[in-house]
């Protein structure tokens, strides 16, 4: 159903440490208006600074995930100060999703397609349903999908990258798990089960360490052998300086329970 004009374009509910932000433009397919990827931005910034948020959750409302920008308005102003100022916005919030230290889980109910394929790329993690598609599909069109291409790059293989983005054509959900754009593939009536599973299981961990497992592992990708390791030391390190990491290797050694760990 599409939503009243004065209702908002990104719903936000928390529970229990998990924070969820529903893309609600269904009438668009949820189509990234420059509008929508501002709340996004909005609210990442928030929770980023929130202690008590430890895992986010990226869903959509209607039969789509998201359709990727919205052609609607970039077609009203193509130029180039106009789409330079689009796309700056649009990765801005892409690295975001990376930046944040909560880790974030697309929860793909739909069509994913250009920048809404780009967006799973982006998330962390990804559970996906069966009849969820995936493509980018921009050079079909003669628009080759630039910015999807570097989110996608850094999730598939080179050649079923190239595939993907060269031919336009539509992957299924198993395809995209086996590629590594999604890592958990579920019938239709396990998607919120599968992603409360796996989001509690993070949301259970310290979140310290959480925080400083994710920075690592988007700094050390981008670096040399050599410079990953030395990043890596550099966060161990750190991470074995916090109390609540000490006692609970102490309550693993002493096979004791867990401590409960604090807000970052």
């Amino acid at each position: 159903m599409t939503p009243l004009s004065n209702e908002p374009v990104l719903l936000r509910s928390d529970d229990q440490g998990i924070a969820t932000l529903t893309l609600n433009r269904p009438g668009k397919f949820n189509a990234l208006s420059s509008e929508l990827l501002a709340a996004l931005q909005s609210e990442l910034d928030a929770i980023a600074q929130d202690a008590s948020v430890r895992v986010v959750v990226i869903a959509a409302a209607g039969k789509a995930f998201c359709a990727g920008h919205d052609l609607g308005e970039m077609r009203a102003d193509p130029g180039s100060e106009a789409m330079t100022a689009l796309f700056k916005q649009c990765s801005r919030m892409m690295m975001t999703l990376t930046e944040i230290p909560q880790p974030v889980i697309a929860r793909v109910h739909g069509m994913a397609t250009a920048a809404g394929c780009q967006l799973v790329a982006q998330c962390d993690l990804a559970v996906a349903v069966e009849e969820a598609t995936f493509a980018t599909s921009g050079i079909n069109v003669g628009l080759f999908c630039s910015t999807p291409a570097v989110a996608v790059t850094r999730n598939l293989p080179r050649k079923q990258a190239m595939e993907l983005l060269m031919t336009g054509d539509f992957i299924d959900a198993e395809t995209a798990c086996q590629y590594g754009l999604v890592n958990r593939v579920v019938p239709a009536d396990r998607l919120d089960t599968a992603v409360a599973e796996l989001a509690g299981s993070i949301a259970a961990k310290s979140p310290l360490a959480v925080a400083y497992g994710k920075q690592l592992f988007y700094k050390q990708l981008e670096a040399g052998l050599e410079g990953a390791y030395e990043q890596a030391s550099k966060v161990i390190t750190a991470n074995m300086q916090d109390e609540a990491t000490r006692a609970g290797l102490d309550a693993f050694v002493e096979k004791k329970p867990m401590p409960k760990w604090p807000d970052r």
